[in-house]
């Protein structure tokens, strides 16, 4: 499951032990504009003892290369070799307005920050000439040498999950991360959208990765009442943002997501409207379809089926959101869907 950035995270922690009995098994701490992620998770790392933890995620441009490889050593050190790297590029909006840097390439340099960080990990000299990053750096004062990590990592290969959904992007993950994070992951329509760059990315797959870990988020509500259905609802906000206003016309991945989806006139009302300020209108624009299949909402049966139709689809890691009204009712969401999933 996700924790949030919105606010709460020191309650939120102070539950995880009950859900860790419950039967879950990976918490990731998001990083947008918001509080940092790291001074989170190694709180995280001192108040869990079993349950992994993972940046969910971690921005290529906010960090070089050689620090997000030393941030992610750190982690797993003080987590016991507990820790996931999470990365991802995030889109113009955060890199150039947050950030203030450039938002280019993220095929290219996710391919090298994630080869950098395995040198690092491996305590190997950082001699690395790729097209965007030259370690030691060309020019400048000319006195960077190739240096190593001084410590030893608890593992030379920390697992990286690439968070994707452009087709180079995804055959980048399954050619080289460990697992793959898409969004909005409708279990019927991933093949067509997905299939075929994840079939390119396995075929140039170091059979030593193993098998790629396939991680695919959905709210979870399990009941046969009304109330349960509407909590479908709770995903309009959410949706409308990314398919709406996550960038601009022409340049919004989510939205390009969505029509590829099959939701095309949809999306394109849906972004009109966000961008004109018309927010609740685009919310109410987002299809009851989209809604009911990239979520886990409903009676127990048709919970299991949804379980059965994501492994079907690939999917060998449910991150879940209970949505439930107090702490001990999402304890027992997880053991439920642990119990359905096994």
């Amino acid at each position: 499951m996700f924790l949030s950035y919105a606010g709460g995270f020191a309650e939120t922690v102070t539950e995880l032990a009950d859900y860790e009995k419950a039967g879950l098994g990976i918490v990731f701490v998001p990083e947008a504009y918001s509080f940092d992620a790291v001074s989170q998770l190694g709180f995280l790392a001192a108040k869990t003892e079993r349950v992994q933890i993972a940046s969910g995620i971690f921005q290529l441009y906010s960090r070089t290369p050689a620090l997000t490889a030393m941030t992610a050593a750190g982690l797993d050190y003080v987590s016991g070799g507990r820790f996931m790297l999470g990365l991802g590029a995030s889109g113009p909006q955060v890199i150039e307005g947050w950030h203030g840097v450039p938002y280019d390439a993220p095929i290219g340099r996710a391919r090298e920050v994630i080869e950098i960080c395995r040198m690092v990990w491996r305590r190997e000299r950082l001699s690395y000439q790729g097209r965007y990053y030259q370690l030691p750096l060309e020019g400048g004062t000319g006195l960077g040498k190739p240096l190593k990590l001084i410590n030893h990592p608890v593992r030379e290969r920390i697992p990286i999950a690439l968070a994707a959904i452009g087709p180079k992007n995804v055959a980048l993950a399954a050619e080289l991360a460990e697992a793959w994070m898409p969004i909005f992951y409708l279990p019927e329509k991933a093949g067509d959208v997905w299939g075929a760059a994840v079939a390119e990315g396995r075929a140039r797959r170091d059979p030593a990765l193993g098998p790629l870990d396939v991680i695919a988020a959905a709210a979870l509500a399990i009941g046969d009442d009304s109330d349960t259905l509407n909590l479908r609802d709770r995903g309009r906000p959410q949706l409308a943002l990314y398919i709406g206003g996550m960038g601009a016309r022409g340049r919004n991945f989510y939205n390009d997501l969505a029509r590829r989806l099959g939701y095309e006139a949809e999306a394109k009302a849906i972004q009109d409207a966000y961008l004109d300020g018309r927010k609740a209108e685009a919310e109410a624009l987002v299809p009851a379809e989209m809604l009911e299949r990239t979520s886990l909402i409903g009676p127990e049966s048709y919970v299991a089926e949804r379980i059965a139709a994501y492994r079907e689809a690939g999917v060998t890691t449910l991150n879940v959101n209970p949505l439930a009204p107090d702490h001990a009712a999402r304890v027992r969401l997880i053991e439920r869907v642990r119990a359905l999933a096994d």
